[in-house]
């Protein structure tokens, strides 16, 4: 699955947290700080979180424990008049990304994630004057929700209502409402690891889509009842789904759309399609007829990867395969963000800086990323044509389109 970017804490207990409603810690003395890009929409964006429990399923990850979730909800807001910016971490997840050395790009101490805001505003009232279409994210294997931040703020902000999940005890680190931190329980290698963590994803983004449906239908699905924005419900267009993610996550948008036709169109950002070198996942060997992007880096198209091939030619419905020239595996994430903010502090060697996000340049790998994202589900979820999608554009020599 490419690069897989986990956090050790030495076991894969649940580790304790400060509750959430403590204050954020305050910054160590010299620690970077950095900031997201702004949205560019219209719309102001507010911000929530659910704890979802899904009591008709145990853990795979766990014995004895009905499978629970963690999930953000970005929406586009009535007003953010008087609310305050949502944090990109919470305050126990924050420390442990710090004390675990910053996803490999620090030591402890030296980055402030506490610090960082979004540009979402926590609990305000959403825009519910018309029900928005429903996008779901997943993140890659074993990393946070919180990684896929930007584009779902870009996305809420242009007025579609976005819906990240953690998956978890393969994720690391999630936070639940009582400041519980969940680690991951085991490493993701082998091919049954994988296979299980695919198809555990796929049952939580199904569960998700069950939990929207009583959310639109005035009930809270949250497994502590907590206080939802005003409007949020009334919001939801379940009628138009669509699933984007990034390495595994755009593995499980495609293999959901395979099982569940609640998902309209799909994007995978560089996950390859396989458990294995030589198994594919169903949705290789089946592909899909409704619209699905492919986006990847350089070494990643249909041209030469089998499993993209294999879907490829499977797939009846609308079809494109863009590469992010000079881009790297994490290109599709904040980390175009957060890495190059840090370097400028820490001198980030060059191999790791590139690992992680190639050579491209960083500001013109996100306009571009949200141009064509936004372009896609535009198209097919709300049937404006985006004439982006039909050719390479002048305006965004970084992506080019494989044929």
């Amino acid at each position: 699955m490419a690069l897989v970017l986990t956090l050790s804490a030495g076991s894969g207990t649940a580790a304790s947290a400060a509750s959430s409603s403590e204050p954020l810690p305050s910054a160590a003395h010299g620690a970077v700080r950095f900031e997201l890009p702004e949205p560019t929409g219209r719309q102001a964006v507010g911000s929530t979180e659910l704890h979802l429990v899904d009591r008709d399923r145990p853990d795979p990850w766990v014995a004895d424990r009905e499978r629970e979730l963690m999930v953000s909800v970005w929406y586009p807001a009535r007003s953010v008049s008087g609310y305050s910016r949502q944090p990109y971490l919470r305050p126990g997840a924050a420390r442990f990304v710090d004390e675990a050395g910053s996803f490999g790009l620090a030591r402890p101490g030296e980055v402030d994630w506490a610090a960082t805001r979004t540009d979402a505003a926590s609990m305000a009232p959403a825009d519910d004057r018309s029900r928005r279409p429903v996008l779901l994210y997943s993140p890659g294997l074993g990393v946070p929700r919180a990684l896929g931040t930007s584009t779902a703020v870009e996305l809420a902000s242009r007025g579609y209502v976005v819906v990240t999940v953690d998956h978890t005890h393969e994720t690391t680190p999630v936070e639940f409402p009582n400041g519980r931190v969940e680690l991951q329980k085991e490493p993701m290698t082998g091919a049954e690891t994988v296979k299980k963590a695919v198809e555990t994803r796929v049952r939580d983004t199904r569960f998700v889509l069950d939990q929207l449906a009583v959310l639109r239908a005035g009930r809270n699905p949250d497994a502590e009842g907590r206080r939802l924005p005003r409007g949020l419900g009334g919001a939801l267009d379940l009628d138009r789904i669509g699933m984007y993610g990034h390495s595994a996550g755009g593995i499980t948008a495609a293999e959901t759309m395979r099982a569940d036709r609640r998902i309209d169109a799909g994007i995978n950002m560089d996950g390859t399609l396989q458990y294995s070198s030589t198994e594919f996942l169903p949705v290789a060997l089946e592909g899909l007829d409704r619209p699905f992007m492919l986006m990847g880096k350089a070494n990643q198209t249909h041209l030469n990867k089998p499993s993209w091939q294999s879907f490829w030619d499977r797939s009846t419905g609308w079809k494109r395969d863009l590469r992010l020239e000079g881009g790297g595996h994490f290109s599709y994430t904040d980390a175009q963000t957060i890495v190059p903010a840090l370097d400028e502090h820490l001198d980030i060697p060059a191999q790791n800086r590139e690992q992680f996000i190639g050579t491209v340049d960083p500001e013109r790998s996100t306009a571009a990323q949200r141009a064509y994202v936004t372009a896609f589900f535009d198209q097919h979820l709300l049937g404006r044509p985006r004439h982006l999608l039909d050719k390479s554009s002048s305006d965004y020599p970084e992506v080019r389109f494989v044929r």
